[in-house]
């Protein structure tokens, strides 16, 4: 079974790195200050984790800090299916 973080993780490299070296993109490693992510990216983000985890998109907050690392953004997927549930 693939863990919050290893799918998050997967679903960056595929849309925003594929082809690229991904050894730095640590769970902490900064999306948007690396140009990883800008502001379309996070709306594609947004997309996929409402598709993907059934959050409405009016429940996710649309803060940089929020989408600013892949840890970041698995806590906030793993608290909003908590509180869902």
């Amino acid at each position: 079974m693939t863990s919050l973080v290893d799918e998050i993780r997967g679903y960056i490299v595929a849309e925003f790195l594929d082809g690229e070296d991904t050894a730095e993109l640590t769970s902490d490693f900064d999306l948007i200050n690396s140009g990883v992510v800008d502001s379309l990216g996070v709306v594609r983000i947004v997309s996929h984790i409402s598709r993907t985890y059934s959050i409405p998109t009016d429940d996710i907050p649309l803060t940089p800090d929020g989408f600013r690392s892949i840890g970041a953004i698995s806590a906030f997927v793993e608290n909003a299916t908590k509180t869902a549930a």
